[in-house]
């Protein structure tokens, strides 16, 4: 049901029923994003998230699992994970969780990469963050921008709860917005 989704929301998902399949699954084809549920044969999903943040850092990691805990949450935490969602989730806070992972892969790309092309750096697994297609913005700085106007948009224009919903600083959405600004892509305030 899940794929399904993410399917729906224009996404290329790929699922793997277990860690090592995962695993596997990473060692072959580079991605942007993994969804883990905790609950997994085999390999538990924190096991999962410790050895994917510690071959890919950039990867992004979003827990989904209806086996969460306090301790589960606190270990999460220190994995860096995006979010940690419990079953049953709304799609709403997935798709807000989703666009944060996109945000911070997209910050830790263009540290390192040249962003002016959507190539992942060549050094590093990166990812499949997007299809190029024709109904796609041209660059990552088009796309990052749309992301932060639609967050900011979704909450009537609070600057606040946009950061919030993004996983960046209130002064770094600001920071944007003024670049944005200035460069005649929005309207001044």
């Amino acid at each position: 049901m899940l794929l399904a989704y993410l399917t729906e929301m224009g996404l290329e998902p790929v699922g793997a029923g277990s860690a090592e399949s995962g695993l596997k699954l990473l060692e072959q084809q580079s991605f942007a994003i993994a969804i883990v549920d905790l609950n997994l044969p085999g390999m538990g999903g924190m096991d999962f998230c410790q050895r994917v943040r510690q071959r890919w850092q950039s990867m992004q990691l979003i827990v989904l699992t209806g086996f969460g805990d306090l301790e589960a949450a606190k270990r999460a935490i220190r994995l860096d994970v995006v979010d940690f969602l419990t079953k049953p989730c709304g799609m709403d806070n997935l798709e807000a969780a989703l666009g944060r992972a996109r945000l911070r892969w997209m910050d830790r790309w263009l540290a390192t990469a040249d962003h002016r092309s959507l190539e992942p750096p060549k050094d590093e697994p990166a990812a499949q963050l997007i299809q190029p297609s024709s109904t796609l913005p041209v660059s990552i700085d088009d796309m990052e921008r749309q992301l932060i106007l639609a967050a900011v948009e979704r909450h009537n224009g609070s600057r606040e709860a946009a950061a919030a919903e993004l996983g960046i600083s209130v002064r770094k959405l600001y920071y944007r917005l003024r670049q944005y600004q200035q460069r005649g892509l929005i309207p001044q305030d």
